[in-house]
């Protein structure tokens, strides 16, 4: 059956019109604009506390006594006494070398002093005879005189063979060495039985004071007053060595004090050297080290305290962003002191709550969600806990 052409249009156009109202019907709702979203942060309160300042530098451990150990005359090595590494106190003996030809010399220098005294017993005794024979001219008084004469020279050879003896007995010391130090001994350079000689540079070893030890460390040219006012203080300054940085994650060497400033500024590099003393009963201080040293030179009492990362620095100043309310509002600080764990502040009150991480999506009067808030108490414990 055919359709009227008049039908079909009027078929079409009631399709058309059922279609765009259910399309009407079912097409997805447009959302409604909503406001700004929260920009999440974290949050520390600030904190009211003592805090200690320091300043650091690097340094070369040293020994207060380093001697390399020579012989004082020529001679064949005989006993070594010591080991290397050993540990040793001042006087002990570390070493003995042939010494029969010293003896030898000796005993003859004696022998030499005991004939001299022998002819000079001989000499007093004809002297004072012929000092009675000259009462009545039994002697001519030039005979007096020439045995007067003659004891003078037996005293005077009696006086060299003494000295000779003494030399030798000099030289018979010099045969057993002893260590002038306390300290540690070094790698050895000769063995048992090699011939030593004075001019040998190298020597045997050496000994070198371990404990106490030095740190000797520079610091710039415009820290002279301030350590010249530590080193008068009673007791002086503390000063801290470690192993690698200075903070949490170094190792802490030893803890000593401030004993030295050089007398004078190297000109080259505008520092001034200073040196400080450690006691290393455990000898993790080592000569030829070099470590990085904190010296404390200051308290600042009620200090207003917050983590580095809540201080952000402006064109022209340093700012924080401080909580009010559900938002956040832009308060100017300024930075009296900062390292590497800590900012002192000022232009805020002790209890403030800042912002310490999502500054970057921040303006004033921003709206804020607070993820986590560090916990006081945790904070300031750890501050305290720092070296």
């Amino acid at each position: 059956m055919r359709i009227p052409k008049k039908t079909a249009l009027i078929l079409g156009l009631v399709v058309l019109l059922a279609a765009a109202a259910i399309w009407t019907l079912t097409r997805p709702s447009q959302a409604k604009p909503t406001a700004s979203a929260s920009v999440p942060v974290k949050v520390v309160s600030v904190i009211q506390q003592d805090v200690p300042r320091y300043v650091s530098g690097i340094g070369s451990v040293l020994s207060l006594h380093s001697v390399v150990i020579r012989p004082q005359i020529d001679g064949i090595l005989t006993r070594l006494l010591v080991k290397e590494g050993q540990l040793v106190k001042e006087g002990d003996l570390l070493a003995t070398l042939d010494d029969r030809s010293i003896q030898a010399s000796l005993a003859q220098a004696k022998a030499q002093l005991a004939q001299s005294q022998a002819q000079l017993q001989v000499a007093e005794v004809d002297l004072k005879r012929y000092k009675l024979l000259t009462v009545d001219n039994g002697i001519s008084k030039q005979t007096y005189d020439q045995q007067q004469a003659l004891v003078n020279q037996l005293k005077a050879t009696a006086q060299g063979n003494q000295a000779a003896i003494n030399a030798a007995q000099v030289q018979l010391s010099y045969t057993q060495i002893h260590s002038p130090v306390s300290g540690r001994v070094g790698i050895r350079a000769v063995d048992e039985g090699n011939f030593l000689r004075m001019s040998d540079a190298q020597g045997l070893f050496s000994v070198t004071q371990i404990d106490p030890i030095a740190v000797e460390f520079s610091l710039p040219q415009q820290m002279l007053p301030t350590l010249q006012g530590l080193l008068a203080t009673t007791p002086p300054a503390p000063v801290s060595a470690f192993l690698g940085d200075d903070g949490h994650s170094g190792l802490l060497l030893g803890e000593g004090h401030l004993t030295l400033i050089d007398n004078q500024v190297a000109a080259g590099t505008g520092t001034i050297k200073a040196k400080a003393e450690f006691s290393n009963k455990t000898q993790k201080l080592w000569p030829g080290q070099l470590v990085n040293i904190k010296i404390q030179t200051a308290l600042e009492r009620d200090a207003l305290v917050v983590p580095p990362s809540v201080v952000q620095r402006g064109l022209d100043n340093y700012f924080v962003y401080r909580v009010k309310g559900s938002g956040v509002e832009v308060v100017a600080v300024q930075m009296a002191y900062q390292d590497s764990d800590l900012n002192i502040i000022t232009g805020v009150q002790a209890g403030d709550v800042l912002v310490s991480d999502g500054q970057s999506r921040l303006k004033p009067g921003s709206r804020i969600e607070v993820l986590g808030e560090t916990k006081v108490a945790d904070r300031q414990s750890a501050m305290e806990s720092k070296p």
